[in-house]
C-alpha cells in the first residue's frame, strides 16, 4: 500500500503521516531527507524528532540517492519528505541528469519490500508567480515527482489546515 501526503507548509502532512503507520505492526522506518542546514531546518528536523518519539520508529538520513537504500521485507515506510529530496538531488552541485526519474526509480525500489509505504511532498507552484530558472526548474521537477508517486500510489490525501481531504483511493486511517 502507498499513501502519498501533500499539501502546503505546516498543514498537518507529518502528524497525518505517522498516524498512518501509528498500529502497524513491524518495523517501521523513518526516512528523513531533511539536511541539517540552518536554524530553521534545525528547528523543523527538531519538531519531527519530537513528533515521532516514541512511535517506533528507526530514522534513516538520505538526503540523496534514496534508491540506494535495502530494507527488510515487510517493513513500513514513511519518507519524509520529497521536496527536500528534489532539492538535495537537484542542487547538491553534481550533474542529475533528471531528478524526477531518479526519485521515482527510488521510491519505486522503496516499495518493492514495503508493506506500508507513506510518502510526505509539499504543494509548489500553484501561486501562478514567476520564479527565476532555478527555482522553476525545481518546480517542475517536484510536480512530476508528484504526478509520478500519485499515478503509483493507492491512496493520495491532501492536509489543508489539519484536514486530510482524500483525493485518491480511501481514508489510510
Amino acid at each position: 500500500m502507498i499513501t502519498l501526503i501533500t499539501g502546503g507548509s505546516k498543514c498537518g502532512k507529518s502528524r497525518y503521516a505517522e498516524k498512518i503507520l501509528e498500529g502497524f505492526q513491524g518495523r517501521k522506518f523513518y526516512i528523513a531527507a531533511m539536511k541539517p542546514f540552518g536554524a530553521d531546518a534545525l528547528e523543523a528536523i527538531e519538531r519531527h524528532r519530537l513528533l515521532r518519539s516514541g512511535k517506533g520508529f528507526e530514522t534513516i538520513e538520505k538526503y540523496t540517492d534514496i534508491g540506494e537504500l535495502s530494507l527488510p521485507p515487510g517493513c513500513g515506510v514513511l519518507v519524509e519528505c520529497i521536496g527536500n529530496l528534489c532539492a538535495n538531488e537537484m542542487f547538491q552541485g553534481r550533474t542529475v541528469q533528471s531528478c524526477s526519474e531518479k526519485i521515482l526509480s527510488g521510491i519505486k525500489a522503496l516499495t518493492v519490500n514495503a508493506a506500508e509505504t507513506v510518502i510526505v511532498t509539499n504543494q509548489v507552484g500553484a501561486d501562478g508567480v514567476p520564479y527565476p530558472e532555478g527555482t522553476a526548474e525545481y518546480i517542475s521537477e517536484l510536480g512530476a515527482i508528484n504526478t509520478g508517486i500519485a499515478a503509483l500510489a493507492d491512496n493520495v490525501v491532501e492536509c489543508v489546515y489539519g484536514i486530510p481531504v482524500i483525493l485518491k483511493g480511501g481514508r489510510p486511517c
